[in-house]
């Protein structure tokens, strides 16, 4: 297999490809920071006041966040096809010099609930809804 040559042009779109792919990846750990943050908060409003509805209060934005968290994670999986096509790893789509077209890549693991049910996103959102509802229910 030969080592593909890359000109300038090539790599500064390359570069700008791996530029949304990390702010993507940032803006998805800045949602899970925020739900834990949140679901804290409401934790110690329903300490303080003993009133349970706060725990369920907390379950809102924890599937909020799970939606917005699967959005971000779902447009980095949609840029990495974009940045696999352009440095020629796969060849699923022909991408012009400078396009990003992350509308191209559909269906398997581009597809939304196959992200939003992904092992990196359920992981983190189901236990913390079932520690909520557990301490409703238990509480």
């Amino acid at each position: 297999m030969a080592i593909k040559k890359f000109g300038d042009e090539e790599i500064k779109h390359l570069e700008f490809i791996q530029n949304v792919v990390t702010r993507m990846n940032s803006n998805s750990f800045q949602m899970k920071g925020w739900m834990v943050a949140i679901a804290s908060a409401l934790l110690a409003i329903y300490a303080s006041t003993q009133n349970n509805r706060f725990v369920l209060v907390a379950i809102v934005p924890t599937i909020i966040f799970w939606f917005l968290d699967t959005y971000y994670l779902w447009q980095e999986r949609k840029f990495r096809g974009v940045y696999n096509d352009v440095a020629g790893i796969t060849n699923i789509n022909k991408i012009a010099l400078f396009a990003m077209r992350p509308d191209l890549y559909t269906g398997g693991k581009y597809f939304y609930f196959n992200v939003f049910f992904s092992v990196t996103i359920v992981w983190v959102y189901l236990p913390v809804i079932g520690i909520l509802l557990g301490i409703y229910f238990l509480l």
